[in-house]
């Protein structure tokens, strides 16, 4: 993969790692996570990511410090991502060398769409990750610039939704998405939905693409954790 496709987070909110992770993944990211300020900066050494999300509440040393040693190495852009709201934090913390700030409760796509206007602005690679997914042979293929999916062949008429939980999936083959993950890529981080939608999703999903849904050949269960695409018929 590309370096330019690498985002690196630095965070020790879990919940905000998941939910960022899922939606830059969803872009085509490729994203890497660290839950203190030393991890980050040895990932940051080590990975060299397009782009840093940085929080400036962190358990060992202050973002403002991290970002200080980030911009002593390298010009990688930052985008701050923090609690801290007051206009003197946002101005402190720009004038550390941030790129752009945004503060917490946030909304996911607002935060993607920073992503990729700072990246614009650094010179960034904006295309997919890839416009043409198939699998097992080319009998299940997802056109992502057409948003279109046929399976031998043949269209599948997918739901909005139901396109955008098998892209997500799709994406990354064999990883496991919690229901947590998968509901913020699906419906939105600021919709109030439940997690128990997913179940429902995937239901229709294995009717549609599976030969036989109740032994399904795609969309794996992870049990204590949701769902994955299988990858072992790659």
């Amino acid at each position: 993969m590309s370096e330019n496709r690498k985002i690196l987070i630095v965070d020790d909110e879990k919940s905000v790692q998941d939910v960022v992770r899922a939606y830059l993944e969803q872009e085509g990211f490729a994203v890497h996570v660290a839950a203190d300020g030393a991890e980050g900066l040895a990932l940051a050494e080590r990975v060299k990511p397009a782009l840093i999300i940085l929080d400036l509440m962190l358990p060992d040393v202050s973002g403002e410090e991290v970002c200080r040693e980030i911009r002593r190495r390298s010009d990688v852009p930052v985008l701050m991502l923090t609690a801290k709201a007051a206009e003197d934090e946002r101005v402190g913390g720009l004038a550390l060398g941030a790129d752009d700030y945004l503060t917490k409760p946030f909304s996911p796509r607002e935060l993607v769409a920073r992503v990729h206007a700072i990246l614009r602005r650094a010179g960034g690679a904006e295309t997919p990750l890839v416009q043409l997914l198939s699998f097992d042979g080319g009998a299940l293929a997802i056109d992502t610039v057409r948003h279109e999916v046929r399976r031998h062949g043949e269209p599948v008429d997918l739901t909005p939704n139901e396109y955008k939980l098998l892209v997500a999936l799709a994406r990354y083959p064999g990883r496991a998405y919690s229901r947590f993950e998968l509901v913020n890529l699906v419906q939105g981080f600021d919709l109030e939905v439940f997690e128990r939608t997913i179940d429902a999703h995937v239901k229709n999903l294995r009717k549609k693409i599976e030969l036989d849904p109740r032994h399904p050949r795609y969309i794996e269960t992870v049990f204590g954790v949701g769902y994955r695409l299988a990858r072992t018929w790659d």
